[in-house]
């Protein structure tokens, strides 16, 4: 009982100590580091215990390769007149981070496609359970003393990544790794009061 209390207490302080990571240092993650985060992500609750997350692990000259297949994508978005958001400032964090994993959804479909209303609970009970082997990762990688950073707006090259990656399934993030060249200060958080109703 005392270590089920201790281990809450240090899940808390690394929930309230992790930070989006955005300037990383060239320091490489040892390949055990990359496994035990990949194996706390493998260990999230799914529904129906489908386990749906698939990781691709990208670094190296690899993840230059996948930086300039980004950078193209981005670049011809704009050409076609799209918002790329924060996609730019993103490339950059990620151009920096020793590693990228993607993680994908083998049974979903692409977002631009039609699904029938059974399929799409689906999907969503999926995506839901691949967001918790992501804080999982997240969480780990805090623990390891690694800097991370969830992304989503991959969005804006998720063809041709796809395509670069060799896959033809739904991509859900993307997050980097690395060790932290930065320390930024903790996000305004809203007050339990505007999110919490108790009935």
């Amino acid at each position: 009982m005392i270590r089920a209390k201790e281990a809450s207490v240090n899940t808390v302080k690394a929930i309230a100590a992790r930070r989006s990571i955005r300037r990383f240092k060239k320091d490489p993650i040892p390949r055990e580091a990359i496994d035990k985060i990949l194996l706390a992500g493998s260990l999230a609750p799914s529904a129906k215990n489908r386990q749906p997350w698939r990781f691709t692990v990208v670094e190296g000259a690899k993840r230059d390769e996948m930086i300039e297949e980004m950078r193209a994508a981005i670049a011809a978005r704009e050409q076609e007149g799209e918002d790329v958001g924060s996609s730019k400032g993103t490339l950059g964090s990620m151009g920096q981070a020793p590693v990228t994993v993607f993680v994908h959804n083998p049974a979903g479909c692409h977002p631009w496609l039609a699904r029938e209303a059974n399929a799409s609970w689906l999907e969503l009970a999926d995506v839901q359970s691949i967001g918790a082997a992501i804080e999982n990762m997240l969480l780990t990688a805090q623990d390891l003393g690694i800097g991370s950073l969830w992304i989503a707006d991959v969005w804006a090259a998720y063809p041709e990544l796809n395509r670069w990656l060799g896959r033809d399934d739904q991509m859900v993030a993307a997050v980097s790794f690395g060790y932290a060249d930065e320390a930024p200060p903790a996000r305004p958080r809203k007050r339990q009061s505007e999110i919490v109703t108790y009935l």
